[in-house]
């Protein structure tokens, strides 16, 4: 799957595998994420990691990032979720390396009445040079705000 948002004519792309519920429980304990009670860094989606591109240089919430090729994780053991933006890219989604982080920053975390039963990931533009991040899965949506330079 991908998501794409064109803003003062600089394209933000994210690809990412889309697993679905199928009868599971998603988040908190006993869920895919956290099987044991813990929270893991999540690669944000299933099978190879989460990759976004972007054309410009931007400020994802207070993080700057310079135009390039980046991973994103999740931090879902934070509160709020922490976005990981991660240097290295081509792997695995479970081979996420700490050292490689460019940054993390909080993500605004809300529940939703209905569920999503196949995550879903949405770059949308804001207004100006605005958009915003959103993932949605299970009765969360997790959101960050972003700026292109």
């Amino acid at each position: 799957m991908s998501t794409s948002v064109t803003i003062n004519g600089k394209t933000i792309r994210i690809d990412y595998s889309a697993p679905s519920m199928r009868g599971r429980k998603i988040f908190g304990p006993g869920g895919q994420i956290s099987k044991d009670g813990t929270y893991p860094v999540w690669r944000a989606g299933a099978n190879d990691a989460t990759a976004l591109a972007t054309d410009a240089d931007l400020t994802v919430g207070s993080l700057v990032v310079p135009k390039g090729k980046y991973t994103l994780y999740v931090a879902t053991d934070a509160n709020p979720w922490q976005l990981i933006i991660n240097k290295q890219t081509g792997q695995w989604g479970t081979e996420y390396n700490q050292a490689q982080d460019l940054g993390r920053v909080p993500m605004s975390v809300n529940k939703q009445a209905a569920p999503t039963e196949t995550y879903k990931m949405t770059l949308s533009s804001a207004g100006g040079n605005k958009g915003k991040l959103q993932l949605e899965w299970e009765n969360v949506v997790a959101s960050v705000d972003f700026t292109v330079k």
